[in-house]
Order: structure tokens, then C-alpha cells, then sequence
């Protein structure tokens, strides 16, 4: 999609916002004994009670045997995207989860995720946010989630109107060789705004001037994801869940942006 009129910004402004809250609402939920399938339901209430709809819900992309069967991805440890938010998935005290949403509002689709750690709370140096000092995970899992978190930052810096999608990639990469993390190559961001998925496909590894020119307007999903481990994946049996080949845990962060003149806009900040 790309943005041509006020309009247009004030309806994706106002689905980033709701999308902003029901990830806030839904990880507040975040806690040891909760299961996925109580914050998939709670996800679902936040958004159709702000009067937007579920956009993974009965989603069938290309290529998929069934549809995605909930509203809200839920993917804990070794698990990077799409996992199944299944009611015996219990969350523990100390596990890295991610909440991945999208929605559609007035026709338009946002789609956002954050990551944390069960029981604590992460430090991201790069927006100033105050944290708990970590008693239930291990320091190298607050090492993953808060340099996952600043490879959003420096990608979503990176995309300027001019430069190309590959810019993107090589912010994340930058990132990853900081904290000795490896970039989730097989996966990526991508368009979004007028459907769950656009072109181009944003890829988490990539070299700085590849790739398709970035344009003014353009509606994108960056989606930077880092592992411990090698960075391959394999797809689970349920058809949906990607977890790290080697069992090594990941994280992944995501917000929607418009590239404006002076730089992206984040719409689900």
C-alpha cells in the first residue's frame, strides 16, 4: 500500500493505536499459569470490543493446509513466530514469549509484536524504560529480548524514503554481530495496509542498497527476529508454529510504519 491522502493516515493511525492497546491489555496478562489460550481469547475481546476485527483469525495465506485457527500468536522459547495459541501451552516463569497480533480497522490492517520474559521485566536501553533486576530468567535471555528490541529500533531507522529494503536487513544484522545473535534469515517483514501481507518482503538479513526503493507512503511491518543459535527453522507438524532448528530460543519485535519525508512513522508504538 502506499499512503496518497490524509485520510488514509488518520484510518491506519487510528488501527495502529488499537493495536497498541490490545497488546498492552494482552501482556499485562503475561504470568507464570496463564495459558495461550486465555490470551488468545483476551486478545480477540480487546479488539472487536474497539470495534476492529482479527486479522489472523480464518487466515489462509498461499501455501497453507488449513487456516490460522486464533486471533493471537503466541510463541514461547524456541518457538520465533505463528505459535499456536493452544490452552495446555502454559506460560512459566522465566519464558520467552511472543505476542503477535494483526487487525483490521475501517479496511485497513496494522499488525504488531512484542516479546517478554514471564516474570520480569527487560531493559531497553534505547528507549530509556526502567527494569526489574531479572529474577526469573537468565541474563542472556534479557540480553536476546532487549537486542531484538533495539534491532526494531535501528530498522525502523533505517527505512528512509530513497534508501532500499535491504538498508532494513543490514540494521538488524549491525544489531545481531553487537550481542553475537544470529538474524532469522528465512523470515521477515513485509508490506501491509490494505491486506494481512503486501509486497515487498523485508528480509532480516541483507546487505545495505539491495532490494526494492523505499517510496513516500509506503505501509510496511518491520519485523526483526534474532536467535541464539544458527538462525534455521523448521516448521512444526500443526502447519503453522516455525521454532529454531537447533531448540536455541529466539525473540521477535514488531511495529507497523508509514515512511514519511522526515522519516517512518510508527503507527502501533
Amino acid at each position: 500500500m502506499i499512503v496518497t491522502t490524509d485520510e488514509q493516515k488518520k484510518a491506519l493511525r487510528a488501527a495502529g493505536k488499537i493495536l497498541a492497546g490490545v497488546l498492552s491489555d494482552v501482556g499485562a496478562m503475561v504470568k507464570d499459569g496463564v495459558s495461550c489460550a486465555e490470551l488468545d481469547l483476551a486478545a480477540e475481546h480487546a479488539i472487536r470490543t474497539r470495534g476492529a476485527v482479527p486479522a489472523f483469525l480464518g487466515y489462509t495465506p498461499a501455501g497453507s493446509a488449513h487456516p490460522y485457527p486464533a486471533t493471537l500468536c503466541v510463541s514461547i522459547n524456541d518457538e520465533v513466530v505463528h505459535g499456536l495459541p493452544h490452552a495446555e501451552k502454559i506460560l512459566r516463569n522465566g519464558d520467552i514469549v511472543t505476542l503477535d497480533a494483526g487487525l483490521s480497522y475501517n479496511g485497513y490492517f496494522v499488525d504488531a509484536a512484542r516479546t517478554l520474559i514471564v516474570g520480569s521485566v527487560v531493559q531497553f536501553e534505547t528507549t530509556g524504560e526502567k527494569s526489574l533486576a531479572p529474577s526469573t530468567a537468565d541474563p542472556q535471555a534479557h540480553k536476546l529480548v532487549s537486542a531484538t528490541h533495539e534491532a526494531l529500533q535501528g530498522a525502523i531507522a533505517a527505512a528512509r524514503v530513497g534508501g532500499r529494503v535491504g538498508d532494513i536487513g543490514a540494521a538488524i544484522v549491525r544489531v545481531a554481530r553487537k550481542y553475537n545473535l544470529t538474524p532469522v534469515e528465512e523470515l521477515g517483514g513485509h508490506g501491509v495496509g490494505e491486506s494481512v501481507h503486501e509486497k515487498p518482503f523485508i528480509p532480516n538479513s541483507a546487505g545495505a542498497g539491495e532490494g526494492e526503493v523505499l517510496k513516500e507512503g509506503m505501509v510496511l511491518a518491520i519485523e526483526p527476529m534474532l536467535a541464539e543459535g544458527k538462525g534455521a527453522i523448521i516448521l512444526d507438524k500443526d502447519q503453522w508454529t516455525y521454532r529454531m532448528r537447533d531448540r536455541k530460543r529466539a525473540a521477535h519485535f514488531e511495529d507497523t510504519v508509514i515512511l514519511g519525508k522526515n522519516g517512518p512513522e510508527v503507527l502501533t508504538a
